[in-house]
């Protein structure tokens, strides 16, 4: 589950920039970034400890191409639970997070009470998934949207420059 900031911070044009080179390139030197965001790499490494303090920045990460990795299904999972008990909500975020396969679990409202991306091996697998979502405790229905393909996967979000 994430962690909401307790407040979110002002931001500045350098923080934006800071944030948006950062989530263009994850990997790059302090001394990069503070040159593409045009001040010096000790009070860039500050702005960015800030960040990560405030929880605007959350982590880094390797982004993997899921093919080359065996994960050949992409889908999606429409799941309607039994009741809106926050005791059954929370059961099911549980069980959903606690699969290897479930790569994002929100709930939502409208249509469902819960919108799961999954990756599965094959066709099989994302079959013994569905199957494993219809049989979870709770669970009234749960439809699935498997992905043709993807015209855009953009990491993070838009971050105006000023």
């Amino acid at each position: 589950m994430r962690k909401t900031p307790a407040a979110v911070p002002v931001l500045d044009a350098i923080d934006r920039r800071i944030l948006a080179e950062l989530q263009e390139d994850g990997r790059m030197t302090n001394v990069e970034l503070a040159r593409r965001a045009g001040i010096s790499a000790p009070p860039c490494l500050r702005r960015m400890r800030r960040l990560e303090e405030a929880g605007v920045i959350r982590g880094y990460h390797a982004e993997t191409e899921a093919a080359m990795l065996g994960w050949q299904v992409l889908f999606f999972a429409i799941v309607g639970l039994e009741s809106q008990k926050q005791s059954v909500l929370d059961a099911f975020e549980q069980l959903a997070s606690s699969w290897a396969e479930v790569r994002e679990c929100h709930m939502i409202r409208g249509g469902g009470d819960f919108l799961l991306k999954l990756v599965a091996r094959d066709t099989a697998h994302e079959n013994e998934l569905t199957r494993r979502l219809t049989e979870a405790p709770s669970v009234t229905r749960v439809t699935t949207l498997q992905t043709i393909r993807t015209g855009k996967d953009v990491a993070g979000v838009p971050i105006p420059r000023d």
